[in-house]
């Protein structure tokens, strides 16, 4: 299943992100990816109503600077009754992009949001970020009713394919030693291109259609018509999934449902 443009759980559209006080509960299961993109300008109570009109289980963001996310963190608690535990895996400190002061700039990188508490964090920053560093971050936790290795990352940016490659090997690496696993991530690579080929021999796109040998199946999840974000799977599966355009961001918010334990 496919939903393009904001749509929410049951299918039926919405006329824009969720009004305050209308979410509850997560949706067991749900799993999300979203690069913010930083600088961009978007207000953290828009990105945190776009968050709750889906209302994952676990949501890895990337872009992302750390005081964004823990004021997003606060909007779900307040604005929809969401509460989610918080992991941090920046790479750098930026204060042009992240505020703070010069002494004391904020950090930048990847964030997970999890409704289960999380363990085992582990940040990694690629011995190549390319033109910015860049790494992952993986916790485990609970995902539909089972604990599950989740792996949130950023690959360099376009025009890098050698770099990006050098991040897969090692990104690979990682993921290889777990039996489940679920890598979020803008990976700014399209689905054929020859870098992603460690993260296709270990996983599959949660869309059963997408893969390199058919990448035009592939839904774009930017603005430009390119697919760069993916939620990959390793011993896990996803029964529906959905790729939603948001005035917010240059990418779009990509979700899979994964099947139950």
């Amino acid at each position: 299943m496919l939903l393009a443009g904001p749509v929410a759980p049951g299918g039926a559209p919405f006329a824009g992100s969720l009004p305050v006080g209308t979410a509850r509960e997560v949706v067991d299961g749900r799993v999300m990816t979203w690069n913010l993109c930083n600088p961009c300008g978007a207000g953290n109570v828009d990105r945190a109503a776009e968050i709750a009109t889906y209302r994952p289980q676990v949501i890895g963001m990337q872009e992302a600077c750390a005081r964004d996310v823990e004021r997003i963190r606060d909007h779900l608690e307040s604005l929809y009754g969401l509460v989610y535990h918080v992991a941090y895996g920046s790479v750098l400190r930026d204060w042009g992009r992240c505020g703070g002061v010069p002494w004391s700039p904020g950090g930048y990188g990847q964030a997970i949001l999890s409704a289960a508490p999380m363990r085992d964090p582990v940040v990694v920053e690629y011995p190549d970020g390319g033109s910015e560093d860049r790494g992952y971050l993986a916790v485990t936790t609970e995902v539909a009713g089972r604990p599950v290795r989740v792996f949130d990352t950023h690959f360099a940016e376009r025009r890098q394919e050698p770099v990006r490659a050098g991040q897969a090997r090692v990104l690979a690496a990682a993921v290889a030693e777990h039996d489940r696993a679920l890598v979020l991530g803008d990976f700014n690579a399209v689905p054929d291109a020859p870098e992603l080929d460690p993260m296709w021999q270990l996983a599959v796109d949660a869309d059963a259609r997408c893969r390199p040998s058919a990448a035009a199946a592939c839904a774009p999840t930017t603005d430009w018509r390119s697919r760069f974000d993916y939620v990959f799977l390793r011993g896990l599966t996803s029964r529906a999934h959905g790729v939603h355009p948001t005035p917010y961001s240059d990418h779009h918010l990509l979700h899979a449902d994964l099947d139950p334990a």
